[in-house]
């Protein structure tokens, strides 16, 4: 089982989030709704993944990526972006994102990329 946290500016995709990801056997450690609770969320709890919206506000998802990979460079961190977001995924990619999901997702992509985390 692994430890994930989830952070999302909506409420309801950290909903659809946690729903799919406990369903499959894991714990989800917290729920953060911007960067900055991310990356305080991300040192409290020490999770195993992280699932990150990259458009929030306060700060985005790209650079919470960057200051958790700063504080451990061996993050799980897959990040959710909406249809169009293609050079954002880019730079979150290069910053050390492992897998990426796109919304509207299907329970199956997020399945499959925590799979793919884990490996």
């Amino acid at each position: 089982m692994a430890k994930v946290l989830i952070v999302d500016d909506s409420k309801m995709s950290r909903r659809m989030l946690k729903t799919i990801i406990e369903g499959i056997g894991h714990e989800i450690v917290g729920e953060g709704s911007n960067g900055e609770e991310g990356v305080k969320l991300y040192k409290e709890t020490q999770p195993d993944i992280v699932t990150m919206d990259i458009t929030m506000p306060e700060m985005d998802g790209i650079n919470c990526l960057k200051a958790i990979k700063e504080f451990d460079a061996n993050a799980n961190v897959i990040m959710v972006t909406a249809a169009g977001q293609s050079a954002k995924l880019m730079d979150a990619l290069k910053a050390g994102a492992k897998e990426f999901i796109c919304k509207p997702y299907e329970p199956e992509q997020v399945i499959n990329a925590v799979k793919e985390v884990l490996k």
